[in-house]
């Protein structure tokens, strides 16, 4: 599988990523993998917006501070962590340097090469020390000599602690690619039919194995539906992408974007135009487990 290679770099600013599909085994539990090159002249903040996926960073120095929720009280710092499902902006800064992989897991994928259920950690990022991790790990990647070196072991690694980590429920799984290929429309009280659970033994053990409420995840699967159909279609009337997305209506549109982005539809296309620059994460709850 080839490595692809973006990135500009200016008089020693700038940035670079590398990205390749992880191995068959993993499948369903992972999106590409990205390694991560960036210097700026400045600290440098970015706004990080919900989505359906566990972000795992695997940092090979230089930490990040982050307001990880809007109830935290003051900025923690990281350097490898885990980023559980979040249900509001995240804010990061670094001092002006970043360099690691980033691993987009799935829930399902956070349950099996974490072997923590996802809801441990929603909403929160916790670092990669107080998890079940190889101590060893970072420190081979980082030393490895190349980039297809360095997404070889990785491979390996998480394929090996797949193999042998806990399954999300087949009942969860269901719910949660239904949600995803609805867009966000389908009931919780549907989906517990379909499961053939209780409506609050489903929330529970949703909750416990993806890290949010069926509920809160249909909205976030929304919200990326809006901003996926505002990215690729410039131009679109807020009144037709809440309809076509599955909200009530604008205001309803406007209420979860304040709530979800920190601003309304037209501040967010004003900071993120749509050219290319979203910071789209790729949306990987509704692939097999």
């Amino acid at each position: 599988m080839p490595v692809r290679t973006t990135g500009r770099v200016e008089e020693g600013f700038g940035w670079r990523m590398w990205e390749r599909a992880p191995a068959p085994p993993l499948a369903g539990l992972s999106g590409p993998y990205q390694g991560y090159w960036e210097r700026t002249p400045a600290p440098l903040s970015r706004a990080e917006v919900p989505h359906t996926g566990v972000t795992l960073i695997l940092s090979f120095g230089d930490p990040l501070s982050s307001l990880p929720h809007p109830a935290a009280s003051r900025p923690e710092r990281f350097t490898s962590f885990v980023a559980g499902l979040f249900d509001a902006p995240v804010v990061t800064e670094h001092a002006g340097r970043q360099h690691g992989i980033e691993v987009p897991l799935t829930p399902a994928g956070a349950f099996a090469v974490l072997g923590v259920p996802p809801g441990e950690y929603g909403n929160r990022i916790v670092p990669l020390d107080d998890l079940p991790w190889p101590p060893d790990l970072l420190e081979r990647l980082a030393e490895a000599p190349g980039w297809e070196e360095r997404f070889a072991l990785l491979d390996r690694a998480l394929a090996a602690r797949a193999a042998h980590g806990p399954r999300t429920s087949p009942e969860v799984a269901r719910a949660v690619r239904l949600l995803t290929a609805s867009g966000g429309r389908t009931p919780v009280a549907e989906l517990a039919r379909d499961t053939g659970w209780s409506r609050r033994h489903l929330t529970g053990r949703f909750r416990e194995q993806t890290g949010m409420t069926p509920k809160a995840f249909a909205r976030v699967v929304r919200f990326q539906r809006v901003l996926e159909l505002l990215g690729s279609s410039p131009g679109t009337p807020l009144a037709e992408a809440a309809q076509r997305c599955g909200f009530y209506d604008q205001a309803h549109l406007n209420r979860d974007f304040r709530a979800l982005a920190g601003c309304s539809p037209t501040a967010y296309l004003e900071r993120h135009p749509p050219d290319g620059a979203f910071p789209f994460v790729q949306d990987l709850a509704g692939a097999a487990p």
